[in-house]
């Protein structure tokens, strides 16, 4: 009986390992620099080329990328292959 008490223990461990580390890579997301670039960019031209706002762009696209996430997250989209 002690034999299978410690292997509950074990799966137990497992799992809760398991699912703080999914928790922990999904709260701690950042989308990759080229992809907040491109997304600034495109900010960026499409507000007519107009200089001075570089850095509100690069923060707009990171929230975009991030709330995309979040929905995909929200509707189990990204863990799909």
């Amino acid at each position: 009986m002690k034999h299978n008490d410690h292997s509950h223990k074990n799966r137990h461990d497992t799992i809760q390992n398991a699912c703080s580390t999914t928790q922990q890579n999904e709260s701690t997301f950042v989308p990759s620099p080229d992809e907040v670039s491109r997304r600034a960019y495109f900010a960026y031209e499409n507000q007519g080329a107009a200089p001075g706002h570089d850095v509100q762009h690069w923060l707009q696209a990171e929230a975009e990328l991030i709330a995309e996430r979040n929905q995909t997250r929200v509707h189990g989209f990204h863990n799909r292959s």
